[in-house]
């Protein structure tokens, strides 16, 4: 595609320290298409079980959706990362919460680790601004 008739690409920042060590952006549109970062639940969820943390990711994606010119209806893809499988069901439960209207392909996977040892859940999700 020429240059002059790329879509413009638009970085939304969290505004966390860690982003300028990483190198990333909370997320980054370009035309109709949202991509945001994996999200774990913030500081304050240490305690938190993968349930709640999935609540509280979910609602740092909303807001970022939003800034981004998005909603959570736009949602087409969610990438869902547990530290353990048996906390898919409240994962999933959580999930189904805010999409089960929307109805977005997803992918659940079992990771190791998590950037902090409390996180349980991360979530990538990608969106298609339709109008």
């Amino acid at each position: 595609m020429n240059q002059s008739m790329s879509p413009a690409r638009r970085n939304i920042s969290s505004g966390g320290a860690y982003e300028s060590v990483f190198g990333y952006s909370r997320a980054v549109r370009v035309g109709d298409d949202i991509h945001v970062s994996g999200t774990c639940a913030p500081v304050g969820h240490e305690e938190s079980d993968a349930q709640t943390q999935t609540r509280a990711i979910l609602t740092i994606v909303e807001k970022v959706l939003t800034e981004a010119g998005g909603r959570l209806e736009d949602v087409v893809r969610t990438v869902v990362y547990v530290r353990d499988m048996a906390d898919a069901d409240g994962v999933a439960r959580a999930h189904l919460e805010r999409f089960d209207a929307i109805r977005p392909a997803s992918t659940l996977v079992q990771v190791t680790s998590m950037l902090r040892p409390w996180q349980k859940v991360e979530i990538e999700t990608y969106a298609k601004v339709m109008a």
